[in-house]
């Protein structure tokens, strides 16, 4: 069975996922990274593929993006640094990145390179829902690779549950609809969202994303969803203090506190 698939049996409530940048602060710290979150007891890993071009990512992520790309990595790159890394970790792993370098990769190949390496899924924010179902379900599911579709305060229940049943994992629901970045809370709006969605009973998990950087929202997400997703916070303490097990020790204070 598929790792994200065994996740989300064995546990439903209080998922925790972090996304981190590849290749940031430096080319070569992907594997690290991905060793000590498992190690602090991460449930899930979103690996952010570099993209000159990220449209829904805020400065924070957009900044590392540009770190990433200058410091050399590319998607083959990132394909070799994970290569035999299921020798040493078991959790779920995700790819997480826009259309266009996977397009360029090839998106057969891509999924081919997943399931060799032994990642799990993949988020690709700008694919459309009709191509995802069309075009490239049929290959990701060759390959037992899980798409995650994403969801906003602004699709509508029609699109939800169309998403709910065409994708087999889980339901990436955006906090907002600006792009990323952390937040101190989630306003009264935000909430009354979680609650309605909530209230649709999916078949599919849902983990809350974009804005989570404390314990307020990560306890306001986990409340009205299988867990949250973490990304831009993270990027910033590992920014802050080069050092990536500083970075995931921070993080966990600024989390029960």
């Amino acid at each position: 069975m598929n790792r994200i698939k065994q996740l989300f049996e064995k546990k439903q409530k209080d998922i925790l996922s972090i996304y981190f940048t590849a290749g940031f602060p430096n080319l070569n710290d992907t594997r690290d990274v991905i060793r000590e979150l498992e190690a602090n007891g991460i449930d899930l890993i979103e690996i952010g593929i570099p993209f000159s071009d990220p449209m829904a990512d805020g400065p924070t992520i957009q900044d590392s993006g540009t770190i990433a790309l200058k410091n050399g990595m590319t998607l083959k790159i990132l394909f070799s640094q994970l290569k035999d890394i299921r020798k040493e970790v078991n959790i779920p792993l995700i790819m997480m990145g826009y259309l266009n370098p996977i397009m360029q990769y090839g998106f057969e190949n891509f999924c081919k390179q997943c399931k060799e390496t032994g990642i799990d899924g993949a988020i690709i924010p700008d694919l459309p829902f009709n191509d995802y179902i069309n075009e490239f379900k049929p290959i990701a599911d060759k390959y037992d690779i899980k798409i995650v579709m994403l969801i906003t305060p602004e699709t509508s229940e029609e699109r939800i549950r169309l998403i709910d049943e065409h994708t087999d994992s889980f339901i990436y629901m955006v906090s907002s609809a600006a792009t990323t970045g952390a937040q101190k809370s989630f306003d009264d709006k935000k909430q009354d969202y979680f609650r309605r969605i909530n209230s649709m009973n999916l078949r599919n998990p849902r983990l809350i994303g974009f804005g989570i950087s404390n314990k307020a929202t990560l306890d306001a997400a986990q409340a009205n969803a299988s867990g949250a997703i973490i990304g831009s916070k993270f990027i910033t303490l590992l920014k802050e203090s080069q050092d990536i097990k500083a970075a995931v020790k921070a993080l966990k204070e600024t989390l029960n506190n």
